[in-house]
């Protein structure tokens, strides 16, 4: 069988690092499994390690894909929207929805893998990332407003709320309970 192109390899580790990105974010950073992500990527299990040194380094990878993947999308609604004050409405709405709530394979890596990274070591890889991706985050949604450069609360404080509700949602879905938390943390934050 012929070896793969460069431009191939690429594709196929670019493939394995997304599969991993979803699984991370709908069960977790440890309940990941080579095995798993190289099948949702249509490889098989004997190519990972042309790609990645460890399981922890495509966690790692994964959850910077997944990270990434979201300040993209906040790029996109802001490109899209008329003023920062309308991104900031429009992202906190779709955060905040049964959609997001439920698609948590698409969702947010932040909160998705919060647990994970509270538990991982404190000067670790996970952790660096994870850093990383909130930074980038919280520096998306104070350019969202028309806030001066010391509401820097007013930011850790709507993201703790979209995080900790989406997180209080999941983990109540299935129970009327869940839309009550994302309908208050929403009316909370854009008085709807």
């Amino acid at each position: 069988m012929p070896r793969a192109t460069r431009a191939q390899a690429e594709s196929h580790r670019q493939e394995v690092i997304d599969a991993a990105a979803a699984q991370v974010r709908e069960r977790g950073a440890h309940a990941v499994t080579v095995p798993e992500v190289m099948a949702a990527a249509g490889l098989t299990h004997g190519g990972f390690y042309r790609h990645f040194r460890s399981k922890d380094e495509l966690v790692v990878q994964a959850c910077a894909a997944a990270y990434a993947e979201k300040i993209g999308e906040m790029d996109r609604i802001r490109a899209d929207s008329p003023d920062g004050p309308a991104a900031r409405r429009t992202f906190i709405e779709r955060y905040l929805s049964v959609a997001h709530r439920d698609a948590a394979g698409k969702g947010c890596g932040i909160a998705a893998t919060a647990a994970d990274v509270a538990r991982a070591e404190p000067d670790g890889p996970l952790r660096r990332v994870y850093l990383d991706g909130i930074g980038a985050m919280i520096g998306r949604l104070s350019e969202f407003g028309e806030r001066p450069a010391e509401a820097e609360r007013d930011v850790l404080v709507e993201l703790s709320v979209m995080a900790g509700a989406l997180m209080l949602a999941r983990a109540s879905a299935g129970d009327e309970l869940s839309e009550r938390i994302l309908d208050a943390a929403k009316e909370f934050l854009v008085g709807e």
